[in-house]
């Protein structure tokens, strides 16, 4: 059953291929139950059934580019230690020694010749494998024989972002993301790098998290700043497996906003960005989309961009990916955003939220990653420097600029009303199809065996 959402239609310019629906998958209109969000027995049995099922994004490949760099991925009770080896392989390992259970590495990004357990100083090389046990002969070989290599994990590369997952059966990595890898690779991910990277404590479900950043329905309620320069009408595609898109149209404003005609302070940053001057631009606010999209595709002859392989709407949006369980992905040709939704050890009512902007630099006067992801003006652009994480505890402001500021304020509400007998669980519209996608996968994961 088509509803008013289904004829939508976003797309400005000559038809593109990209922009073409997915097939309908049609998840029902089922009510799940509020005990997803905070029952800590269902939280376990998600971490059982799910987490250790699925691929996680550990971070993108830009961050070990030479053989001994390592990072260091947390999520849930589990630490994973991601390491380029001197093979130019990438390798994983449980952050755990196998003798006593101490962490190997404490710092999220560095770079060894093997690795020391800091406790009695045992020694691994890169691929795992044990090259010293401090007085080997003070065990009897039966206790060595137990196993001194470190526990590892299955390690896959694509679109320039390495995935681990800790199920040794699970479908590879290419195969699970195939319906949107084509779409990911026009991004080029792979040769962009990350500019900034925070991090922080929200007093919520990671899945209330995941559910505010899938949807746009909220936009004028929650954000209505954001009206005046983003259209609220959307288009959504769903594939198997969790796997969704949703185009978010920049540079106009929603048809909630009253004036449809005045180029507002917001829309000018984005005329900037692609390089207009607003104040010799002729044009009203509902022309200023397609000006951008055509600003951008000259710049691209200019520079040899390649931008033809975009459709327009990828010039002026935001294409959203969300990668089950608790991935999202915003790309822009200048810049992607990395989201990824932490659970909490032991908290349903916690998680962390991390977050990455990653860039290629390109020298040409003007250019730079898109002004509304709200990088400081002293960002270094270059690559040459990979900024640390800045990390704030829950109850701290996350300084994440104004809009992901008033998620995190809100979310708490929300985790809070989660909790009252009289909330029954959720109701989507249609609008929040990538919601209830997400949702009957993770019912699906649940229900496994």
């Amino acid at each position: 059953m088509k509803t008013e959402f289904d004829l939508w239609e976003i797309h400005t310019g000559a038809r593109h291929p990209f922009n073409d629906r997915a097939p309908r998958i049609d998840n029902g209109t089922g009510r799940p139950g509020p005990e997803r969000y905070t029952d800590p027995g269902y939280a376990r049995e998600e971490w059982d059934k799910v987490f250790a099922r699925s691929w996680l994004l550990a971070g993108p490949l830009s961050d070990i580019p030479e053989p001994g760099d390592f990072m260091k991925f947390d999520i849930g009770p589990e630490s994973f230690i991601i390491v380029r080896g001197e093979d130019d392989a990438i390798h994983a390992h449980y952050n755990v020694c196998p003798h006593r259970g101490s962490q190997l590495v404490t710092t999220d990004f560095g770079s060894l010749d093997r690795f020391t357990c800091p406790f009695h100083s045992w020694k691994f090389g890169l691929d795992g494998r044990n090259q010293a046990v401090t007085d080997a002969e003070t065990f009897r070989p039966e206790v060595l024989c137990h196993g001194t290599d470190l526990s590892s994990v299955r390690c896959e590369v694509a679109a320039g972002l390495v995935f681990v997952a800790m199920d040794p059966d699970i479908k590879p990595l290419r195969e699970f993301l195939a319906p949107i890898l084509p779409q990911l690779e026009l991004y080029e991910i792979d040769q962009m790098y990350v500019v900034q990277h925070r991090r922080s404590d929200w007093g919520a479900n990671w899945k209330g998290g995941v559910d505010a950043f899938a949807e746009i329905y909220h936009l004028h309620a929650v954000h209505p700043q954001t009206q005046c320069l983003m259209d609220d009408r959307t288009q959504i595609d769903l594939w198997p497996g969790g796997l969704s898109r949703q185009f978010v149209p920049f540079a106009q404003p929603s048809p909630r906003f009253p004036d449809q005609e005045s180029v507002n302070p917001g829309i000018q940053f984005m005329l900037r960005d692609a390089g207009i001057d607003p104040e010799t631009f002729t044009g009203t606010a509902r022309e200023t989309r397609a000006a951008v999209q055509q600003a951008k595709r000259r710049r691209s002859e200019e520079l040899g961009l390649r931008y033809e392989r975009f459709s327009d709407s990828q010039l002026s949006d935001s294409v959203v990916y969300s990668i089950f369980p608790n991935v999202q992905i915003g790309c822009h040709p200048e810049a992607t955003f990395l989201h990824r939704f932490l659970p909490h050890p032991t908290d349903p009512n916690q998680f962390t939220y991390d977050t990455c902007i990653l860039y290629r630099h390109v020298d040409a006067p003007g250019y730079s990653a898109p002004a509304w992801m709200g990088l400081a003006e002293d960002t270094d652009l270059s690559g040459r420097t990979r900024p640390d994480v800045i990390h704030t505890a829950l109850g701290e402001p996350p300084c994440l600029g104004e809009v992901l500021d008033q998620d995190s304020e809100l979310l708490p509400v929300v985790q809070k009303g989660a909790h009252s007998r009289g909330f029954k669980g959720p109701l989507w519209s249609e609008q929040e199809g990538r919601l209830r996608h997400f949702h009957a996968e993770l019912d699906r994961m649940m229900a496994r065996g």
